[in-house]
């Protein structure tokens, strides 16, 4: 039998050539600045609330940021609800309510103020006792990017209890000095992320105490922010811009008042100071794609 001949194919086709000074900055969308309200998540059916900037971000699948989907779930009583990701690193805060969620790698009970993370994994299956509602974040958008999937679990499955943030939290505000502190918080870390000390090996948080009447310095960090408001009364807020005067104060901010149970982002490399001007202190969780960028050393935080 004649040998087949080789199909010849057009490799340069889709190159393309650019001189350098026009395309070494390419304008590609910027991260903008958006909020989304705790009314999300009301409650009702179990439902998956997808917190997606895909059409401002020009990305094919749904995004908040680049590398990270921000949701919200909510579960009925009698209504499990089923998610799959195919990412490296999610998280979860839970809002309201007590359940479970399992997986592959086992069940994680939870309850309000908890936190958890899961490694790649198939099929998450959450179930609640009653209304409840959680904040889920994963990097899902990062690996459609590269074309890559997760199969192998960087870390072990990861539960932080309510009780224990709140221990922590007064353990480092105790402390001598904490109050000229930049953020008055915890960071949360895993084993498993020894050099990076974030809270997988791309997600970082900070479950982070804004005392009454203080306010908190601008800094800044190339890492993209979704930032969860846990408690606030009125008058609390961030304050979001790209220049500092000469006392150290954001120059025309964005503010971002804080509404318990909603979500607003904080865009990389602006500055960000946080103020509370009620009689109760407020919480706040970032999450960010600093694990990534720690470990690429390209986080570049500053501090006014």
């Amino acid at each position: 039998m004649r040998a087949q001949e080789p199909r010849l194919v057009d490799w340069t086709a889709t190159a393309r050539y650019y001189e350098y000074t026009s395309a070494a900055d390419p304008s590609v969308p910027e991260i903008p600045f958006a909020v989304f309200p705790a009314s999300l998540h009301c409650p009702g059916a179990s439902r998956v609330v997808p917190l997606d900037l895909s059409h401002r971000l020009a990305t094919d699948a749904p995004a908040t940021s680049p590398a990270l989907l921000a949701n919200f779930l909510v579960l009925a009583a009698g209504e499990p609800l089923r998610t799959r990701a195919q990412a490296g690193s999610q998280m979860a805060f839970v809002l309201r309510g007590a359940g479970r969620t399992r997986s592959e790698h086992g069940d994680i009970a939870w309850s309000a103020g908890d936190l958890w993370t899961m490694p790649c994994c198939g099929e998450l299956v959450h179930e609640a006792d009653g209304d409840a509602a959680l904040y889920w974040v994963h990097d899902a958008p990062l690996y459609a990017y590269l074309g890559a999937r997760a199969v192998e679990p960087r870390f072990q499955p990861t539960l932080y209890p309510a009780r224990r943030l709140h221990q922590e939290l007064a353990r480092v505000n105790s402390e001598e000095g904490a109050r000229e502190r930049n953020r008055n918080g915890v960071l949360l870390g895993n084993e498993a992320t020894p050099l990076t000390l974030t809270l997988t090996p791309t997600l970082w948080s900070l479950y982070n105490l804004l005392p009454k009447r203080s306010w908190q310095k601008p800094h800044r960090h190339n890492s993209v922010a979704l930032d969860l408001c846990v408690s606030a009364k009125e008058g609390v807020y961030t304050l979001i811009g790209d220049a500092l005067d000469a006392e150290g104060r954001i120059i025309d901010p964005i503010r971002a008042d804080w509404k318990p149970g909603a979500v607003f982002t904080t865009t990389p490399g602006l500055w960000h100071s946080h103020h509370n001007e009620s009689d109760e202190d407020a919480l706040v969780l970032p999450v960010q794609d600093a694990g990534l960028h720690t470990w690429l050393r390209t986080l570049d935080i500053r501090f006014a």
